[in-house]
C-alpha cells in the first residue's frame, strides 16, 4: 500500500495483524547558527535549514481519527512545528505497546533528526498533511 495521506496511514495500520501504537516527532525547520549567506538566502526563499525536533508523542491507532485531530492535540502543546515525523510500533502476541515501550524509539527519532541522521525511513507530513518525502543518504 502506497501512504500519500494520514488517511492512509491509519488504514494501514489497521490492515496489520498486530496492534499498533504510533510515534510522533514534531519538527521545526530553522536557520543554522553556523550559516552562511547563500544558506540564508536560500531558507528565505523557502528551502534549505536544519531539522529540530521540538515535542513527541505517542499514541495507539484506536486514538487515532484523523490529520486534523493529532494537528490540534499537537496545536494545543505547542504551534511552534511545521513538519510532523511518524513511525509505528507493533505489538507482540496482540498486545499493544505501551507508552514507556515507545519511549526508547522516540529518543531515537529525536536522536537521529538531531544528529542530521536518515530520516527516509519514516513518514512525514507538514502542517497541512501533505506527505514530504526525504531522501536517503549515501554512505
Amino acid at each position: 500500500m502506497q501512504i500519500t495521506t494520514f488517511d492512509d496511514l491509519i488504514a494501514a495500520g489497521h490492515d496489520q495483524a498486530a496492534p499498533q501504537r504510533f510515534l510522533f516527532v514534531f519538527l521545526k525547520t530553522v536557520l543554522a547558527k553556523d550559516h552562511s549567506s547563500s544558506e540564508a538566502r536560500d531558507f528565505e526563499a523557502g528551502s534549505g535549514g536544519s531539522l529540530s525536533a521540538i515535542m513527541s508523542l505517542d499514541r495507539r491507532l484506536d486514538e487515532l481519527s484523523d490529520f486534523s485531530s493529532i494537528k490540534t492535540e499537537a496545536d494545543g502543546l505547542s504551534q511552534d512545528w511545521d513538519k510532523m515525523l511518524v513511525a509505528c510500533m507493533s505489538g507482540d502476541n496482540g498486545r499493544m505497546p505501551t507508552a514507556e515501550q515507545a519511549e526508547e524509539p522516540l529518543k531515537r527519532m529525536i536522536a537521529e533528526v538531531e544528529t542530521g541522521g536518515d530520516l527516509s525511513r519514516y513518514i512525514c507530513f507538514d502542517r497541512q498533511g501533505v506527505p514530504l518525502q526525504f531522501e536517503s543518504r549515501a554512505n
